[in-house]
C-alpha cells in the first residue's frame, strides 16, 4: 500500500518550489534583456504546444487536483488569468498553500478510491494508476516543458535549477 500523502504533498511542494525558482530566473532574464512578461510567457516549444503560462497552470492544476481527488477535499478554482511572472508566482503559492493544508489523515481512504475524470468518463482509474500512470507523468511533462521553453530561449538555467538541492 502506498503512502499517498508522502507521494504527493511533499513531492509536489518541492517541484513547485523549483518551478518558482525557474520563473524567478526567467523574470531576471527578461528584465535584463528588456523582454516583456507577455512575450516571455507566450513562448512555446512548438506551434501546436501550450505556451509557458499554460504549462505553469497545468503543473499547478495537476498538483492541486491530484491531492483533492485522492483526499476527497474540494480543490480551489483558479481562473487561468495570469498575465505576468508575479501572477504565476501567486498561482504557485496558492497551490502550495492548498496542498500543504492537507494532512496524512486526509489521505486515509485514498487507496480504495476509483478516480473518474470528466474528460475520460469511460476510463475509471484506481488511485494507484491515477497517481503513478496519469498524474505524475503529466505533472513532470508540463514541468519539464516549462523548463525546456525557458532553456531553449536563452534563460541561464540547468539541471540543478530543475532538480534543486538533492
Amino acid at each position: 500500500m502506498f503512502d499517498y500523502y508522502q507521494l504527493t504533498v511533499p513531492v509536489y511542494n518541492r517541484a513547485l518550489n523549483q518551478l518558482a525558482h525557474l520563473l524567478d530566473k526567467a523574470a531576471e532574464f527578461a528584465a535584463h534583456k528588456k523582454i516583456s512578461d507577455e512575450t516571455m510567457l507566450g513562448l512555446r516549444l512548438a506551434p501546436d504546444m501550450f505556451n509557458l503560462t499554460k504549462q505553469v497552470q497545468i503543473v499547478c492544476d495537476n498538483a492541486k487536483y491530484c491531492v483533492a481527488r485522492l483526499s476527497g477535499v474540494t480543490a480551489p478554482v483558479h481562473e487561468d488569468d495570469e498575465k505576468t511572472f508575479a501572477d504565476l508566482q501567486r498561482r504557485i503559492v496558492a497551490t502550495q498553500e492548498f496542498i500543504e493544508s492537507l494532512s496524512e489523515h486526509d489521505f486515509k481512504d485514498a487507496a480504495g478510491k476509483t478516480i473518474t475524470l470528466s474528460f475520460l468518463p469511460d476510463h475509471p482509474m484506481s488511485a494507484d494508476f491515477y497517481l503513478l500512470s496519469f498524474v505524475q507523468p503529466n505533472f513532470y511533462f508540463h514541468l519539464t516543458t516549462a523548463y525546456a521553453i525557458l532553456r531553449s530561449n536563452g534563460v541561464d538555467i540547468g539541471k540543478q535549477d530543475y532538480m534543486g538541492q538533492v
